[in-house]
């Protein structure tokens, strides 16, 4: 019995949609809102940011392509470059993204796939040591 791997480009679909990626990226904000070592780093408004989130995460994930409709190439690494990233800022993200992932109660296949992701991307935007 080999493993069957699901491919990210079918979790939007999967998972419920839109709504299902805005609870997501809602529960992943509370705790950014407060985290001493996030906060710093986004505007006083977090309502875009949200917004970009959540369409970004839907994109990749299958759905719509809203987000490079309005902005163009993801550019991940070149958009976050401003910001000081190193492990205790990476390691705080994925602490809240992996809070709100368990909080959506999603498949374990589904659950693995997006922390697979997301675990990948907050290492590749690291841009300190310290």
């Amino acid at each position: 019995m080999g493993s069957t791997r699901t491919d990210a480009r079918t979790i939007f679909h999967a998972v419920g949609g839109a709504e299902t990626f805005d609870r997501l990226v809602e529960r992943f904000y509370e705790g950014v809102s407060t985290d001493p070592v996030l906060r710093p780093l986004y505007p006083e408004d977090l309502v875009e940011s949200r917004r970009r989130l959540s369409l970004f995460l839907q994109q990749y994930f299958g759905g719509p392509s809203t987000y490079s409709d309005e902005r163009g190439h993801p550019r991940l690494r070149m958009r976050h470059l401003p910001f000081a990233i190193g492990p205790a800022e990476r390691d705080a993200w994925m602490q809240h993204m992996r809070a709100a992932v368990a909080a959506e109660r999603f498949p374990l296949h589904v659950e693995t796939v997006l922390l697979d992701y997301f675990d990948r991307a907050a290492t590749f935007l690291v841009n300190r040591e310290t």
